[in-house]
């Protein structure tokens, strides 16, 4: 199989490198040893740099067009014009194209494919419509133009098949010919935890709870000082350590500052999952997700690998990966997170019960066991 894949992400150069702002860059990347030859197609940054993961020399990149937002229509639209013909050369030598949605790109690549006998599979990652309703509050426009494009997404479903992230997005496509519901992990499996790492941590001094994930809207991020706060009231061992980076950044720590809790939190900025991510899972007591909305987080599983007790909300695909392994949570609620991370201060039973169940969890969607399933149904 000689495959393309596609999602809307910024890559940069330097030199001969190519670098993926985002982790999903190294799922991606995985499939090429299941594949004659593998081709990633993205927009290149004109800037020249470093990002946070270098793609392998075994995956090939075809530089579409840059824009900054697709909310910038006027330099957008130009610059998915000429992507078309930059995707109908690279149509010449792969057989599979892969194309991650819903984006405007995703449709066109996929009318190109079919118009030239390609095999087209679709790819969704999380439900669009919650996405930008969270990321652009009061843009209707923007939420009339998401509607839309999720419409002709889900109809052009109806003739290809899509991998979709968890099994709650698997009941939106539920009419497409084939669906495949997947994990996105990231954790290979020789890196997850042994029971006896998860009984050598200790819960006697001071204790940390993780956060990663962007600093962003749907995120939730604000949310974390109140939960500190909380928390600190209940036991004032607890600690709190973000690992993420995003607009959001400077709120986050004036809020921490307003609850009077900034010398108990550590803002790390962007850690990369290959730069010291797992050792600070390993490092931490308990894992804390706050967002809004989410497809199926591949931090959970990171935090279940390192053997973490996780505090989730109930939100997206998070119940279905999260299930008895994780003490879940409403949205935008303080309150629970904090008494759930001050009763995993003190109870070890249930310390033990989420950590065995997680690990169970994880060991069934590591990284080699989801590409290899994404590979087998793409060459179905």
């Amino acid at each position: 199989m000689r495959l393309a894949v596609y999602t809307d992400y910024v890559y940069r150069r330097e030199g001969d490198a190519v670098y993926a702002e985002r982790a999903f860059a190294l799922f991606l990347a995985e499939l090429a040893s299941h594949v004659e030859r593998l081709v990633i197609v993205g927009r290149l940054d004109p800037r020249s740099g470093a990002s946070h993961y270098r793609l392998p020399d075994t995956v090939e990149f075809v530089p579409l067009p840059h824009y900054p937002s697709l909310v910038d229509a006027r330099r957008s639209v130009p610059a998915m014009v000429r992507s078309l013909a930059r995707f109908w050369r690279v149509l010449r030598e792969a057989d599979t194209v892969w194309l991650l949605g819903p984006y405007a790109l995703s449709v066109l690549f996929a009318l190109l494919a079919a118009m030239r006998g390609r095999r087209v599979a679709l790819g969704v990652r999380q439900d669009t419509l919650e996405y930008v309703r969270s990321r652009h509050p009061g843009r209707r426009w923007v939420h009339a133009a998401a509607r839309l494009l999720d419409a002709v997404y889900r109809r052009l479903a109806r003739r290809f098949p899509v991998v979709v992230v968890g099994p709650e997005l698997a009941r939106h496509y539920e009419r497409a010919p084939r669906v495949l519901p997947i994990t996105v992990s990231l954790v290979r499996d020789d890196q997850i935890a042994s029971p006896a790492e998860a009984a050598d941590r200790s819960y006697d001094g001071e204790l940390v709870a993780l956060s990663v994930g962007r600093l962003e809207r749907e995120k939730n991020p604000l949310l974390l000082a109140d939960i500190l706060a909380r928390l600190r009231e209940r036991d004032p061992r607890w600690r709190l350590v973000v690992a993420g980076e995003g607009p959001l950044e400077p709120a986050l720590r004036e809020r921490l500052r307003e609850f009077g809790v900034e010398e108990a939190a550590d803002v790390r900025g962007y850690v990369p999952i290959d730069g010291g991510l797992p050792e600070l899972y390993r490092s931490s007591h308990a894992f804390l997700h706050v967002s809004w909305t989410e497809g199926l987080p591949q931090v959970l599983f990171e935090a279940f690998a390192a053997a973490l007790p996780v505090v989730a909300t109930e939100v997206g695909g998070v119940p279905a990966a999260a299930e008895g392994a994780a003490l879940l949570v409403p949205p935008g609620d303080p309150e629970r997170p904090a008494e759930d991370l001050a009763r995993l201060g003190r109870d070890p039973e249930l310390r033990a019960r989420l950590v065995a169940a997680g690990l169970d969890r994880v060991r069934e969607h590591t990284l080699e066991a989801e590409v290899g399933r994404v590979a087998e149904f793409l060459a179905e």
